[in-house]
């Protein structure tokens, strides 16, 4: 059941989600070639506890860490470890969800570690910049496809990659996941039409390669990684849809 949120519920929402795109922005200005996913996790635990607020991945069924940092072929849900070491060229997702006075924040990026390939590069500026596109088409009347999941499907094609299509994006706001399921590929699942007061996160996860499948790691349960061993890249906001279009509330 999607939860239209009232201005109340909204004003939350926004503050969460502007601190998450805070702890996001100050985590990420200390990534560097020899720095750990650990350090990173310590670092952005206490800016989020520093504001009086909790890290929403801690505990969340089992996950072990505050937040999640997916290196290289890593597609999402990495856990934090002090035996991963950034490298020079490496490509790295940080994923931040904070929990402030009872309302969720959700938002990643991914970010180059040193002087990273030219088609690292590319992979990254274009998944970010499907993520754009898609939220400048987010509005009330339009159903989820038409907006997100054609636009990414059909930006993403022009470059040979693929749409990861086992996880998606989701409400969020009042809860960590609510409905609806965002898919961010062209399918007629995506068709809940948006109404004003809807908050959930957009967050393409995009491969560097057509092969769009993806496995979990059956050591931990969680690392998800590219089938084919393929960088991926992911950028993620939580918006709101207006009545006029819409706000992103994790863009600083």
């Amino acid at each position: 059941m999607v939860i239209i949120k009232n201005s109340r519920q909204i004003d939350g929402i926004r503050k969460s989600s502007h601190l998450a795109a805070i702890v996001l922005n100050r985590t990420a200005s200390l990534i560097r070639p020899g720095i750990t996913t650990q350090d990173l996790n310590n670092a952005a635990d206490f800016f989020i506890r520093q504001h009086g607020a909790t890290p929403a991945p801690l505990g969340y069924n089992g996950y072990p860490k505050s937040i999640c940092t997916s290196v290289n072929d890593v597609v999402c849900h990495g856990i934090p470890s002090s035996k991963v070491i950034l490298k020079n060229g490496d490509i790295i997702n940080i994923d931040i969800t904070t929990v402030l006075d009872g309302y969720y924040g959700d938002t990643s990026a991914t970010f180059p570690v040193g002087q990273p390939s030219e088609s690292a590069r590319q992979l990254i500026d274009r998944t970010q910049a499907a993520l754009a596109l898609a939220v400048s088409r987010v509005g009330p009347g339009v159903t989820v496809n038409d907006c997100i999941g054609k636009t990414i499907a059909t930006f993403i094609g022009r470059f040979g990659y693929s749409v990861v299509r086992d996880l998606g994006g989701h409400g969020v706001g009042i809860k960590f996941h609510e409905d609806p399921f965002i898919f961010h590929f062209d399918t007629d699942k995506n068709n809940t039409i948006l109404k004003a007061g809807m908050t959930f996160t957009i967050e393409p996860m995009i491969n560097a390669s057509s092969d769009c499948r993806v496995v979990i790691d059956s050591s931990d349960g969680w690392t998800v990684r590219t089938a084919d061993g393929s960088l991926s890249a992911q950028f993620e906001h939580t918006v709101l849809v207006t009545r006029s279009g819409c706000e992103v509330l994790t863009k600083l």
